[in-house]
């Protein structure tokens, strides 16, 4: 891999532990120490993922017109600020208005981040955006298992903790990403129409695949908000819940390359990838269902964390490949979006089931938005192949 992929990697492996430290326990905070009902912690989430899905458009656009370097660095500027004011003031109403801002300079970050990625090593194909997954797992990882441990003497810590590793990774894109260089030639004079035709029918078929995207993230979601709050709810500590996310990010950082030689033997296409993750979600759920003991969300987390294995660095490699010349950041701020409307929506949904209803409606209906996800990710490119065989039928 390129030196110009390694600090990426190392950069968002800061960034994303930094996170960690709080994205996990921030329903429990709002619920428990806050004293809000689930649903209003839902409304926060959902404000918080509206900022960051704004934030993603931007940083996507930002990246294709003023490049990598200046997008990263004006996301992390504003996210800093953002934590250094929660790290004094994380009270009711202020810790919403900084979650807000947070939400936006983070969104700016990640599509700028994963579209450097891909265009810094462009042989490398899915490979880079393995890497950069793999990265924000080890975050994960990391800032959860020091999270749980943190929050048991303080919450205060926790802010503290977030802030200073937004420090470390500001000095890292001030030092570090400044002299990479990023190939993305923009189209101009006859090749303007073309590309922009071509674009219409890639983006097509990235918003239907992106549907059953977001449909999947508003199932995962429940696992940091909803699920977390019913873990305390049987008696599960936050330690206990928090080893849940140090064993995804473990459990990613050690079997993403297993799984990366066994899909390349197998010579699977990304759309089959997707669709066996879409189907290990199912499994994983179905155990969680009827989980009432830390071994039964054990034993669903891990089975998540093989099925988010297949799913996430897949689709942001078929919207790299779908990406006319210009447009990569642009395409990556699609997907982050999408990613982060599933964020947005999940925990409110989860949110008001449960407040209604129950546990298991909740389940229930996420296993038919599953399903709808399957029938998407058959589809989306239809209309591509199509195209493709008349061209081929013409020549």
């Amino acid at each position: 891999m390129p030196r110009a992929l390694w600090l990426l990697i190392i950069g968002m492996a800061v960034n994303v532990t930094g996170s960690s430290f709080l994205w996990p326990l921030n329903t429990i905070y709002i619920h428990d120490h806050l004293g809000k009902s689930l649903s209003v912690a839902g409304i926060v989430l959902m404000l918080n993922s509206g900022a960051s899905v704004i934030g993603n458009l931007i940083g996507g656009s930002l990246f294709d017109k003023i490049g990598g370097y200046k997008s990263i660095l004006l996301g992390v500027t504003i996210t800093l600020t953002a934590l250094i004011g929660l790290t004094f003031w994380h009270g009711w109403p202020e810790y919403i208005i900084f979650q807000i801002i947070i939400g936006f300079g983070t969104g700016v970050i990640f599509p700028a981040m994963y579209a450097m990625a891909g265009s810094v090593w462009k042989e490398g194909g899915r490979k880079a955006f393995n890497a950069m997954y793999v990265a924000q797992n080890l975050g994960v990882a990391i800032g959860a298992a020091l999270g749980g441990i943190v929050a048991q003497y303080s919450f205060d810590f926790i802010f503290l903790a977030n802030m200073l590793m937004y420090v470390i990774f500001l000095f890292l894109a001030v030092f570090g990403y400044k002299g990479i260089k990023v190939d993305s030639v923009k189209p101009t004079g006859n090749d303007t129409i073309p590309v922009i035709a071509n674009s219409r029918k890639n983006i097509r078929a990235l918003l239907i695949l992106c549907i059953g995207y977001l449909l999947c993230w508003i199932g995962y979601v429940q696992w940091q908000t909803t699920i977390s709050s019913y873990t305390q709810e049987i008696n599960i500590s936050l330690t206990q819940y928090s080893l849940l996310w140090t064993i995804n990010g473990a459990l990613i950082v050690l079997g993403q390359p297993v799984l990366n030689a066994l899909l390349k033997k197998l010579e699977t296409t990304l759309k089959i990838q997707i669709l066996i993750g879409i189907a290990i979600f199912i499994v994983s759920f179905l155990i969680a269902g009827n989980a009432n003991a830390f071994s039964g969300f054990l034993v669903g987390m891990i089975i998540l964390t093989i099925g988010e294995m297949f799913i996430w660095p897949a689709v942001p490699t078929v919207a790299f490949d779908l990406a006319p010349k210009g447009r990569e950041g642009f395409y990556q701020g699609i997907v982050n979006s999408t990613a982060t409307g599933g964020r947005m929506i999940g925990p409110l949904l989860g949110g008001m089931l449960v407040d209604l209803y129950n546990m298991s409606a909740l389940f229930f209906v996420l296993i038919a938005l599953f399903l709808v996800a399957v029938v998407t990710t058959l589809i989306y490119d239809r209309q591509l192949k199509i195209d493709k065989q008349v061209t081929v039928h013409l020549s």
